[in-house]
């Protein structure tokens, strides 16, 4: 017969037992999760915003996680489509150009002014946020006997003169002793566009990494930001389309990390007749003829955002040498006399994938 010690460590070993295979349970679990850990899976939303459509495209385990991270993106670039937007009144970009002055902006809109001075600088004038007046006067305008570009060459081009004294970001004075300031020259305003979409694209990554997201991509009508590539080290691949035939596309360009944004005059016009491109030569007031597209590849949306703009209006010679005159960019231009020539930065075929 056992004694009452035997039974009591059986009764012992009995209640272990449950917790002895729990833990054995959460072991095996732990083990299987690190070796065999679920796949990673794409999960994507697309959302309108800033005047186009923006989609965003994660890879991560987890449904949850992935939509969590997502939706912190779309809030991020939303807050910058709020500071940015010359046309929402609550937005601090069109209280600038009302009041031609604004105090104690807020960091990322100095941020994007600093940004758009220094290219300014380096383009020579090329890239300039203070075109919205040039912009204003090719408007379609509601009742208005004769629209701008239905005007006489001369009527145009006394009327552009006169818009040109207050064009140049020159014009633009960011003040740095607190409070901080942003100042306009008189009738001078500004455009964001150029670069706050591409800033936005970048604000957006940002916020995935913060998230944990690895694999990314942001494309914002165009504006493209990567994160880490594909799962397995394979890149995205995002193909180039042709300015003359939206059915073909130029290249394929492989990206890991960094940004890409195209800028050409073959989808948005000011009159019926396409003849009059939405990009703008700040030096003439008409619209920009020196390239048909414009490609940049550069570490940041917001450069690539910039320099895009910056190299069409230059055009393909002096594009392709600023370009090559910049660390970790690149670039593809197509000629808009030769519009079946392309022009290449020295490093762009580290990014291509079947280039004509």
């Amino acid at each position: 017969m056992p004694s009452s010690k035997d039974t009591g460590k059986r009764q012992r070993a009995n209640k272990l037992l449950p917790l002895a295979l729990i833990v054995a349970l959460v072991a095996l679990f732990t083990i299987n999760r690190a070796f065999f850990p679920p796949p990673m899976l794409p999960f994507q939303d697309r959302r309108e915003m800033m005047d186009t459509w923006v989609t965003i495209t994660v890879y991560n385990r987890e449904k949850t996680r992935a939509e969590r991270a997502i939706e912190a993106a779309f809030a991020r670039m939303m807050k910058i489509e709020e500071i940015a937007s010359i046309y929402d009144e609550n937005a601090e970009a069109y209280m600038l150009n009302e009041q031609g002055r604004l105090d104690d902006p807020s960091p990322e809109l100095i941020e994007i002014i600093d940004a758009a001075k220094y290219y300014y600088k380096i383009s020579k004038g090329a890239f300039d946020i203070t075109v919205e007046p040039l912009l204003e006067l090719w408007d379609y305008e509601e009742g208005a006997e004769k629209q701008f570009w239905e005007l006489e060459p001369a009527e145009q081009q006394e009327r552009i003169s006169q818009t040109l004294t207050v064009v140049g970001s020159d014009k633009v004075t960011l003040a740095p002793d607190p409070p901080p300031s942003i100042v306009l020259a008189p009738r001078t305003k500004v455009t964001l566009g150029g670069l706050a979409k591409g800033y936005a694209v970048d604000q957006g990554l940002e916020a995935l990494r913060n998230a944990g997201v690895v694999h990314a991509l942001i494309d914002a009508g165009g504006d493209i930001g990567v994160l880490g590539g594909k799962p397995n080290n394979e890149a995205w691949v995002i193909e180039l389309r042709n300015p003359k035939d939206p059915k073909d596309y130029l290249t394929r360009f492989l990206l890991r990390d960094g940004g890409l944004a195209t800028s050409g005059n073959y989808e948005r016009y000011f009159d019926e007749q396409a003849s009059v491109g939405h990009i703008m030569d700040p030096k003439t007031g008409y619209s920009s003829h020196a390239s048909s597209s414009a490609s940049v590849i550069a570490p940041t949306c917001m450069q690539a955002d910039a320099l895009a703009t910056a190299v069409f209006v230059l055009g393909p010679i002096e594009g392709i040498d600023l370009v090559n005159s910049l660390e970790g960019v690149e670039a593809l231009i197509v000629g808009y006399d030769e519009p079946k020539r392309l022009y290449r930065s020295d490093g762009l075929q580290l990014f291509e994938k079947g280039g004509l």
